[in-house]
């Protein structure tokens, strides 16, 4: 091996649209979304060892508690998949520094799982190519494809299914960060719950997001942000209307429940709006938190240990 220890980097996600369909017969919902990776990430160490192990620590402001560290963890998962797929023995003590939200809607999970798949094909030099990578990540969840990747992309089926999307510029972004987690399938359900037996039409992107996205133009992708999840999760959790109406009256080009909730992303004109609206938001004691991000940025590759966290 050409090193005992390697550090990989994933970036968190939100869905600038996620239109949610009917349930499959495989339990998932038909998705269509479009995703979009931001600055702020996850760094997985992978280091020889004994056996399989996972310690997790992270930012100051991060619940790593909630993070298991036995065989449901996803990174360790993604281990057990690549080392049965490469034939290399599990061993190896995976560190996970959380820079993402655990449970905040912003794939967190994921891309543990992709930054344990690129560091340890790096560390046992097993040097598979991108495509069976990703063909390991959609067996893992429907995120971690695209945790990989990263950029902007549409995602389709449960999401595993990606298009790099046409996109041009950065744009700015600012996080409301909750104390607590909300459960994915929990606001599935409740989305479920709220649309009663209505009959759905197949989920689609507008022609308006992805105009806005050709464009760089981030006054229309403001107005284009769509989450057919953001109803039942607001209806769990009512305290993110308050967030949402925050950002609003700040002057947010547009606010959006990431996923599944409960992190609140908002759209900013630029970076002294995004200070602007940051302001805002952590003297209200509307969240937990608050970080500024910008994106798209890149998906999971290998790092310096010491190397920056944040763009």
């Amino acid at each position: 091996m050409a090193s005992a220890s390697v550090t990989a980097r994933a970036p968190a996600k939100i869905n600038l649209q996620l239109a949610v369909g009917g349930l499959r017969p495989d339990g998932y919902h038909e998705l269509a979304t479009v995703f979009h990776a931001v600055g702020l990430y996850d760094d997985v160490t992978a280091s020889e060892a004994d056996t399989l192990q996972v310690s997790v620590g992270g930012d100051r402001d991060m619940a790593t508690d909630a993070v298991p560290t036995d065989a449901t963890n996803l990174a360790a998962q993604a281990v057990l998949l690549l080392a049965e797929h490469t034939g290399v023995e599990p061993a190896v003590h995976l560190h996970i520094h959380k820079g993402i939200p655990t449970a905040g809607g912003m794939a967190g999970g994921s891309a543990d799982a992709a930054a344990a798949l690129v560091a340890c094909d790096a560390l046992w030099e097993t040097a598979l190519p991108r495509a069976d990578l990703h063909a390991l990540a959609a067996k893992l969840g429907s995120d971690v494809p695209f945790a990989l990747i990263g950029g902007t992309a549409i995602g389709m089926g449960r999401g595993e299914v990606l298009t790099p999307a046409l996109a041009r510029g950065r744009f700015e972004w600012v996080l409301a960060l909750a104390n607590d987690g909300m459960s994915t399938p929990e606001v599935y359900a409740e989305c479920d719950r709220l649309r009663g037996r209505r009959v759905l039409p197949e989920p689609r992107i507008t022609d308006g997001l992805m105009s806005a996205l050709r464009a760089g133009d981030a006054h229309a992708l403001g107005a284009a942000l769509r989450n057919d999840l953001q109803p039942a999760a607001t209806s769990l959790r009512p305290a993110l209307r308050l967030a949402l109406d925050l950002g609003e009256e700040r002057g947010a080009l547009g606010g959006i429940v990431s996923g599944s909730g409960p992190t609140v992303a908002f759209l900013a004109r630029g970076s002294e709006h995004a200070l602007d609206i940051t302001v805002a938001l952590s003297a209200s004691g509307a969240c937990s938190a608050v970080k500024r991000v910008s994106g798209p940025a890149p998906g999971a590759r290998l790092v310096d240990a010491a190397a920056p966290r944040q763009l």
